[in-house]
């Protein structure tokens, strides 16, 4: 295969379509836009998502998308996690360590979901009830900080 030798498939091109060029043509004088009428001129027509007077559906629809500005966001970290990695102190250095969150910006919150066998410190932003009466339970301590 050469490029001079490169042709199109038969049929996937076509000529455009040449209005206003005669009445010979099939296609002159009022060009395919018919006789009269708002799409007959030029300039004609509506614009987009316009539903003939009728309340478009852009207008129907509830906005959607607002955030608070004051929103926090927390990685919640459960005690069956913490007790696969087997730490004994939890706290944003050691969960950085573990690649678990990147930076000690970031807010931690700890959840009661699994149970804890070990003795774990615990020094995070937020903790559930549950989950501070499991560590406690178990000799640990928490702080919330």
């Amino acid at each position: 295969m050469k490029l001079h030798e490169l042709k199109y498939t038969p049929g996937s091109k076509q000529d455009a379509t040449r209005v206003g060029r005669g009445m010979a043509s099939g296609k002159g004088k009022t060009s395919t836009r018919g006789h009269k009428g708002q799409n007959s001129r030029s300039g004609g027509g509506v614009r987009p998502g316009f539903e003939g007077g009728q309340t478009p559906l852009y207008r129907r629809l509830p906005k959607i998308g607002f955030t608070s500005m004051n929103r926090k966001e927390f990685v919640l970290i459960n005690l069956d996690l913490i007790e696969k990695l087997g730490l004994q102190t939890v706290d944003h250095q050691t969960l950085i360590d573990k690649k678990i969150i990147k930076n000690d910006k970031t807010l931690v919150k700890v959840l009661g979901n699994g149970k804890i066998t070990k003795v774990v410190n615990v020094k995070v932003n937020k903790i559930s009830k549950s989950a501070e009466q499991a560590i406690k339970a178990n000799g640990g301590t928490v702080e919330v900080i």
